[in-house]
């Protein structure tokens, strides 16, 4: 199958799959990289890490994927078939959300969906933790950030900028 048209349909497919956010689908992101378009599990963190510290919705790490798959139309489609199936889906689910109003069937689909959003989401952070934590170095800068984030009232990019700078001094040391 030509490459343009597999990697339009397997993030239009990754698209409509993302119940609860992008978080939801990387680790099936992951696996569709690394198997049919060679980007292996630590390219995907790199670029999944250019995703959380750029300004604007951390899912855009579709565009820097769609550019080293295949160029500038590559990112393109990308963001395209990553971003508007859902959207559309969301726009025509919204109005007729609108409809069921206090419908007892809108908060049991409510209640539904829920703990699968809350799932996916969990499976997603575990995907990039596992490649990502290598070393009793990376893990103790891993609790650390959360214990920051969760803790204190430091801004988040400070903190996670201040792990990897302090992750790329640790590391270096170490060798």
């Amino acid at each position: 199958m030509n490459q343009l048209l597999h990697l339009t349909l397997s993030f239009a497919f990754l698209s409509l799959m993302a119940v609860g956010g992008g978080t939801a689908v990387l680790p099936e992101m992951q696996t569709i990289l690394a198997h049919q378009f060679g980007i292996d599990h630590t390219q995907f963190i790199h670029i999944y890490s250019i995703g959380q510290v750029a300004p604007g919705p951390n899912m855009l790490m579709v565009l820097i994927i769609g550019y080293q798959v295949a160029g500038l139309l590559g990112a393109g489609l990308v963001l395209l078939s990553f971003f508007l199936p859902s959207s559309i889906l969301c726009f025509y689910a919204g109005r007729l959300w609108s409809r069921f109003g206090e419908s007892p069937w809108r908060r049991a689909i409510q209640n539904a969906l829920e703990p699968i959003s809350i799932g996916l989401m969990a499976s997603g952070v575990y995907a990039v933790a596992k490649t990502s934590i290598f070393s009793s170095i990376t893990l103790a800068l891993s609790l650390m950030t959360l214990y920051c984030i969760l803790r204190t009232k430091i801004n988040p990019v400070l903190v996670i900028l201040g792990s990897g700078l302090l992750s790329v001094i640790l590391v270096y040391f170490s060798k």
